[in-house]
């Protein structure tokens, strides 16, 4: 059966330990020469990139995130065991791991680092597909003529790259399509590299829960448990009429998938699909002044974000989390596209204030979507509005005086509340 040193990159055949290295760290799989598509995903990304910057955090548990009314961006393996999770409230992460290193996230070092990793599957294939900063779909489909060595081998010099070259680490998942490549990346972190062949798909799957599924959350969980589906065997038993009568576009995709099919290409840049920026209060707040300041700046961030990316949203997006952790969200579809702050904040104002009386909140949160080119955008005025183009005007006068002066040259009144 083909095996893989995964330390010296030797291919062979037999036996359990490497014959040219003699180490055990191998993959063996009968379809391991044969299959292209690979998800790549770096071990505990953050924290990671933490400890190679400072080589005394190496054994301790690491959280990168914010204050304690914040959440937990990543933890490292070592505060992974004691049970701290991404999304985790800081303050229950704390509880948890109590002795943790709490680091800011410095996201330009984690780009830059980004931009290295990118690099290097740039030398394996042009077909890469971003999902993150820290990780990847890659189609190595007909490369093996170029490098010499079937995918399986090249994916492990990646990461091995990776390891000796950045000091992170990463995980690999092979297969025959997306959805189980990223679904192998995940069975061995840290530093693991899993394959699932097409000969295996559907006993491998069958046993296995449905959250498995990229895209199915808690709510999703929740009405397919309501429909006796916990497991890919449960799925199996629908019709595929029944699924799509039942759930929709999604149970089309549950069908498919519950077989392992999966026709999605590996798409090289892929659009993005929203802009939007939030923040986490230090203490609960339901002051209209603050909140009302905190959205304007937010707002501003939205848009210079889309003006620098040439993009206009169709839709505002309005997101509060409560101190129950609630979290509700409003949008409004706007009669043409945007990129200018000022429709988004008084687009956004406008779905915050009827919530005015369910809060305190600790969360707030504002954004756009279905994007489109910008000089899509922004083309007429409004009937309802006539000071909107003269306010747009004035905007852009302000985006040219900060380009050259800096961004603190101008300062709306309500951004210093």
């Amino acid at each position: 059966m083909p095996a893989l040193c995964r330390d010296c990159l030797t291919e062979f055949d037999l036996g359990s330990r490497c014959p040219a290295c003699g180490r055990p760290r191998i993959v063996r799989h009968a379809e391991l020469w044969d299959l292209s598509i690979a998800h790549m995903d770096c071990d505990a990304f953050y924290a990671s990139v933490e400890k190679r910057e400072n080589p005394e955090l190496a054994d301790k548990p690491v959280i990168i995130g914010g204050g304690k009314r914040g959440v937990v961006s990543t933890a490292c393996y070592v505060a992974r065991i004691r049970g701290v999770r991404s999304a985790m409230p800081m303050f229950q992460a704390l509880k948890l791991c109590p002795d943790a290193v709490v680091l800011k996230p410095r996201m330009a070092l984690y780009a830059d680092v980004s931009r290295r990793i990118r690099a290097m599957m740039e030398d394996l294939t042009p077909a890469i597909e971003p999902l993150s900063l820290d990780e990847a779909f890659l189609d190595l489909s007909g490369t093996a003529r170029l490098h010499g060595h079937p995918p399986a081998v090249m994916m492990a010099r990646l990461v091995k790259r990776m390891r000796d070259e950045l000091g992170v680490t990463g995980s690999v998942g092979l297969s025959h399509n997306k959805f189980l490549a990223k679904i192998a990346s995940d069975l061995d972190k840290p530093h693991g590299f899993s394959v699932i062949g097409r000969t295996e798909t559907q006993e491998f799957l069958r046993p296995r829960p449905v959250r498995l599924i990229w895209g199915v959350g808690l709510a999703s969980q929740e009405a397919l448990e309501r429909a006796g589906i916990r497991t890919f065997e449960d799925l199996l038993r629908w019709d595929q009429r029944d699924l799509v009568a039942r759930f929709g576009g999604m149970g089309d995709r549950l069908w498919h998938l519950a077989r392992g099919q999966d026709h999605r290409r590996v798409t090289r840049d892929s659009p993005i699909k929203s802009i939007s920026n939030e923040t986490t209060f230090a203490e609960d707040t339901a002051d209209p002044d603050l909140l009302d300041g905190h959205l304007w700046r937010m707002c501003e961030k939205v848009s210079d974000r889309a003006k620098a990316k040439g993009l206009a949203g169709r839709v505002v997006t309005l997101k509060v989390k409560r101190s129950d952790f609630r979290t509700l969200t409003r949008r409004q579809s706007l009669a043409d596209a945007t990129q200018m702050a000022d429709r988004i904040y008084r687009t956004a104002r406008a779905l915050l204030d009827p919530l005015g009386k369910e809060g305190p909140w600790r969360l707030l949160g504002a954004g756009i979507s279905d994007l489109v080119p910008a000089d899509q955008a922004d083309r007429g005025g409004d009937l309802l509005d006539p000071d909107a183009g003269k306010r747009a005007a004035a905007e852009r006068a302000t985006d040219a005086i900060r380009a050259k002066f800096g961004d603190d040259a101008i300062v709306k009144g309500r951004a210093l509340r």
